[in-house]
């Protein structure tokens, strides 16, 4: 059987990217018919279906999206194969796919997406946000931004800023309830906890002396939700384990204190982690540098170590 062509696997990633047949014959300066026979003959050569398609709209049949998901990768490895064998490395081009946390992939990375595709309008961006970390190799992501490190040595990782981790609560709080002298005293206090992945509920570790120190915390308010556990340690609920970057500007304004600071908590650092390659695409060795450049710079502006 023959293979398919370079020409027709772009041809195939741009219609569904863009929806109908006359988009991507508009997008290619040919006509609708021939657009029509261009997928007709692609489906003829593979003998199977790819496109459910109507006068309005196309959807991929189960063959159709094998195809759609092994075409984008080899565009982007022809792609970057063109990259390494001409040198050219300093103008950054093609798909790249990215990760993110929910609330800081919305809040911070899609900002900057936007200014770092204004640079390099050659880089086509997907942003994907979850609450959890992805599989980057199985579902096929070129880069995930996550706070602390994950455990798969398949994959590289690139500290973006450090991040520490503090125990906080709001005056009012404090003046209700007291300031916990101790990690003893956590026991004994409202602790609202952030419910994260598979971390065991209620647990608090805390490191002393190289070791680890586990406290058992109790509380009536819980969520997976940063932004949430966030809020209601602002009204006064509870005490809460929140990273630097989420708190700092609460600290400096007086509505949160940190409690307890001389025992350190694992640190929340911001990682940018990749599928392990010997020869980095521009695309995402320039994405990376320019996260850290961007990010580093706004962490280094506060100073939260008293």
């Amino acid at each position: 059987m023959k293979t398919a062509s370079f020409s027709e696997l772009e041809f195939f990633v741009l219609l569904n990217r863009l929806g109908s047949l006359s988009a991507a014959a508009r997008a290619l300066d040919i006509t609708p018919p021939a657009a029509t026979m261009r997928l007709a003959s692609m489906e003829k050569r593979i003998g199977a279906r790819l496109l459910n398609r109507s006068t309005r709209r196309i959807s991929l049949t189960p063959e159709g999206e094998i195809y759609l998901q092994h075409a984008a990768r080899l565009i982007d490895e022809l792609r970057e194969l063109d990259e390494v064998v001409s040198g050219n490395r300093r103008a950054p081009r093609g798909r790249l796919r990215v990760n993110a946390p929910l609330g800081f992939g919305r809040t911070v990375i899609a900002p900057l997406v936007s200014t770092f595709t204004a640079r390099h309008p050659d880089v086509e961006v997907q942003l994907e946000v979850t609450d959890r970390p992805i599989d980057l190799i199985d579902k096929g992501f070129d880069l995930s931004i996550r706070f602390g490190e994950l455990p798969d040595n398949r994959i590289n990782a690139r500290r973006i800023m450090s991040n520490r981790r503090f125990l906080c609560a709001s005056p009012a709080y404090l003046a209700k309830h007291g300031t916990p002298k101790s990690l003893a005293d956590l026991a004994k206090h409202r602790c609202i906890v952030h419910r994260q992945n598979d971390d065991a509920y209620g647990v608090w570790r805390f490191l002393i002396d190289g070791r680890t120190e586990i406290v058992k915390v109790h509380g009536v308010l819980s969520s997976n939700d940063g932004d949430i556990v966030q809020g209601w340690a602002l009204d006064g609920q509870g005490i809460v384990i929140r990273s630097e970057w989420d708190v700092t500007r609460y600290l400096e304004s007086g509505r949160l204190r940190r409690i307890l600071p001389e025992f350190t908590l694992p640190s929340a650092d911001l990682y940018a982690y990749y599928p392990s390659k010997q020869n980095l695409p521009a695309r995402l060795r320039a994405f990376i540098d320019f996260l850290v450049d961007e990010l580093a710079d706004e962490a280094s502006q506060t100073d939260l170590s008293t």
